[in-house]
């Protein structure tokens, strides 16, 4: 990092460590059945340590949730072509060994009970964002009813990561999602060319 003093280098980078280890425990295992001990001995680092950084587990789990915000979300190309490239990139998703569904709806499901938890409140924020991005991409493909249109991408979206988690065969949950975008798209009046795959991620 030019320009940045070795100190901050250095507590910029195990502040990743942490949170590498936090998104792979939190999402593979469960939030409330990983403790910050096991996370910061995957990071390889002190509890003081992880504490300096992140305050609090509360904090950490919604430290962890941001991290992963603008997943399958692009702001290049046409509006169609954004919206088609995140159902594109589901297919890569479902196929991935450690897929274990929405890390926003899981972090609800865990600790919904508490409204006002960081965590809870980052997934919150993070899901209408994303209805917000669907929202105005269909506002600048021309769509009569743009709110309307993205609620109906977003059923279709969160329908798809919960059929994959539930009965396996992602690919072709994948594909069929992005037909129905297609079918909606078209019923809107916008036409949509088909965008191909995205390349998968090393």
């Amino acid at each position: 990092m030019s320009g940045v003093p070795p100190q901050a280098a250095q507590a910029a980078e195990i502040g990743e460590r942490i949170l590498e280890a936090a998104e792979h425990l939190f999402y593979g295992q469960g939030i409330q059945a990983i403790g910050v001990d096991a996370i910061a001995a995957a990071a390889h680092v002190s509890k003081r340590t992880l504490y300096r950084h992140f305050p609090s587990k509360d904090l950490l789990v919604a430290a962890y949730l941001q991290r992963r915000a603008h997943a399958l979300i692009s702001h290049e190309g046409d509006p169609c072509e954004r919206v088609l490239k995140a159902f594109a990139g589901l297919e890569h998703w479902f196929a991935s060994s450690r897929f274990r569904g929405c890390p926003f709806v899981n972090a609800v499901s865990e600790l919904g009970a508490e409204p006002t938890h960081p965590a809870v409140v980052v997934a919150v924020r993070l899901k209408e964002e994303r209805r917000a991005w669907f929202e105005r991409a269909m506002r600048e493909a021309g769509a009569d009813d743009p709110a309307d249109l993205a609620d109906q991408l977003m059923i279709v979206f969160e329908g798809a990561i919960a059929t994959a988690l539930v009965r396996g065969g992602g690919a072709g949950i994948a594909r069929s999602a992005k037909a129905a975008v297609m079918t909606l798209l078209a019923g809107a009046g916008i036409t949509c060319a088909a965008t191909p795959a995205p390349r998968r991620r090393a």
